[in-house]
């Protein structure tokens, strides 16, 4: 019995009614385990994106079960699906590896592999908590954006190398922008701050530089647009 659940059916030509049942409730099942080791494991998460975790194994099973062995049927079912354009913006490399770990929970439910599917969703979504326990990959720093308008008359190199020096906060300068019909510049720096810096002692300094203009601090880092 166990070796028949670690085989797969992609031998078998006739879909019965039963299987395509199991194949559905499994899918689903290990999407809902999928979709919860994301929320457990993410500080922030969209609840429109947890959702669809839950129903994409399903929908990769159900398209895998209705191609099954015919060639002619996965050229047409491939054909139908390059009409639909997928556009979004860049997310988080997280959230792309747990979009594969439920395509591919649904990709072995669809091709029959019940015991692998299973087994492969416990042994992931342990891993997660795992690491997550552990916090991997993190750092005592904190990452942070950092965007600051000055005035054109106001050198923007080494605008502020002193005012980081002093809250030792280690900088790169990104982007550079003029706005107001280019009566200022708009900066974008990625800063690296430590756990001990006071935050509004730093942004009063800058504001001492920057003649108390617009000044932006993001609590997490985000992609800076070419």
């Amino acid at each position: 019995m166990i070796d028949s659940l670690f085989s797969t059916t992609a031998t078998v030509t006739e879909l019965t009614f039963g299987q395509a049942i199991l194949t559905l409730l499994l899918s689903f099942a290990l999407g809902a385990m999928i979709s919860f080791t994301y929320m457990k494991t993410q500080t922030v998460y969209a609840q429109n994106f947890a959702l669809t975790m839950i129903v994409l194994p399903t929908i990769v099973a159900i398209i895998i079960l209705l191609i099954g062995s015919n060639i002619a049927r996965a050229f047409s079912l491939a054909g139908a699906f390059s009409i639909i354009r997928f556009r979004s913006a860049p997310g988080d490399p997280k959230d792309i590896a747990f979009v594969l770990f439920t395509m591919a929970a649904g990709l072995a439910c669809g091709v029959g592999a019940y015991g692998y599917a299973v087994l492969f969703t416990v042994v992931l979504c342990l891993l997660m908590f795992l690491l997550k326990a552990v916090k991997f990959g993190s750092k005592s720093s904190a990452q942070k954006l950092l965007k600051v308008t000055i005035p054109e008359n106001l050198g923007y190199e080494e605008a502020f190398a002193e005012v980081f020096n002093i809250f030792n906060v280690q900088y790169e300068l990104k982007k550079v922008r003029t706005t107001e019909l280019g009566s200022l510049y708009e900066l974008v720096y990625a800063v690296t701050l430590d756990p001990s810096t006071n935050q509004k002692e730093l942004i009063d300094a800058i504001r001492c530089r920057n003649g108390n203009l617009d000044i932006s601090l993001t609590m997490t880092p985000t992609v800076v647009e070419a």
